[in-house]
Parts: C-alpha cells; structure tokens; sequence
C-alpha cells in the first residue's frame, strides 16, 4: 500500500516541486496540500495522512504549532519538519514537541524519499548536517537535574541505546538476539516509564541523559 503524504508549505512553486519529484515513485501518494499551518491541520483530520511533511515558519499558524495539533489528534501520523533552519534550538524544539524528524530543504531528492519511508515506518529521521548539532545541543543543556533511569530494566535501557544509533527494531532484534516482538514490547515499555511518545523522544532522552555511550 502507497504510503499517503500531505504537503504543507506556504509557497506554492515549492510544493509543486515536491509533489512532482514524489510521483516518480508508485509506492508514494500525495494525497493532498495545504498553504498554511491551520490548513494544514484542517487538511490533516480529514485525509489522515501516514506522513506529513511540514514547513517550519508560515505566517499564521506556525509549522511547529501545527505540527503539535497533528500529533495530538492523529498520533500515528508522522510530521517531518521540512526547513531551511539550521538552528538547533528549532530541531531540539520540534523533536522535543513531537516531530518524527527534522530535513532540511536542501536535501537530495533520493534522501527525502528514504527519510519519507523510514518515518512511516516508525523510525525517526533526521538531516545528516543536523544530527551533530543536535547532540551537541542535549549534551550542553543536559544537568545534574536529569530524570532518574532505574526504573528501566536492563534490556529496555539497551533497546534505548539501539535506537538513538538509530537503529531499526529489525536491527535491535539482530543486536539483542531477540525476538523482533520482544523490541517492539521493549519500546512501549520505554514511551510508558519515561512518559514519552515517539522513539525521535526515546533518542532524544538517551542523549540528555549520555546513554547513547553507553556500550
């Protein structure tokens, strides 16, 4: 089944642009557009769309304001931020309100399309370029305030460490010799105790917290 896109930009020429480059591939529907962040939300409760790829600054109602509307009413659907931004307060503030990932504009065609398909997956994606700035943002905001781990058991605390490598439960499965159901227990666990939800929070919390070194 084609993975349905909703296309939510201010400027028009752009969203033709990108509606053009995503029909060369029969396993994706863009299935609609939306010129601002409240149509963008309208058009979202209607067509409920698998993913949605978001501007981050429109006039009105702001991509990221839209984005956390979205999140809230339709949980399964995945928002990737679509910037020109390379601000890392904008990455760590849209992942940290929901966004399934963060792309900047100036991404190859074919990296746009994979990021597309990974986060309709449940995987979260974020612009190489990005990835940096974003650990170097968590670890110099992260204190001695961070929120106690000794409630996660041993292999939930590893399947954390998987998945801020970015790793897929596939390959969590294959790492932790278990049972690709056993990851995906693993992962509920993590949303449920740490009082996230998206696996882009579980990443994020890892790194706050330096459990991405962990070995």
């Amino acid at each position: 089944m084609a993975i349905r896109i909703l296309l939510v930009d201010d400027h028009t020429l752009f969203r033709s642009g990108i509606r053009l480059l995503l029909q060369r591939h029969p396993d994706i529907d863009v299935v609609g557009e939306a010129v601002d962040g409240l149509d963008g939300v309208k058009r979202a409760l209607q067509l409920r769309p698998d993913v949605v790829l978001m501007d981050l600054n429109m006039p009105g109602l702001s991509g990221l304001e839209a984005m956390q509307l979205i999140v809230q009413d339709l949980p399964e659907t995945a928002v990737l931020m679509l910037s020109v931004s390379e601000e890392a307060d904008d990455l760590t503030t849209a992942l940290h309100n929901g966004a399934r990932g963060y792309l900047l504009k100036n991404i190859e065609a074919d990296y746009l399309v994979q990021s597309i398909k990974r986060a309709a997956a449940g995987e979260p994606v974020i612009s190489e370029s990005m990835t940096a700035k974003l650990v170097m943002q968590l670890r110099a905001g992260a204190g001695s305030a961070a929120e106690p781990t000794d409630k996660l058991t041993a292999r939930e605390r590893a399947t954390m460490v998987c998945i801020a490598r970015g790793q897929s439960n596939k390959e969590i499965a294959r790492s932790l010799e278990v049972a690709e159901s056993t990851v995906k227990i693993h992962v509920q666990n993590l949303l449920k105790k740490l009082q996230l939800s998206s696996r882009v929070q579980i990443a994020v919390y890892a790194v706050e917290h330096g459990l991405d070194k962990s070995s």
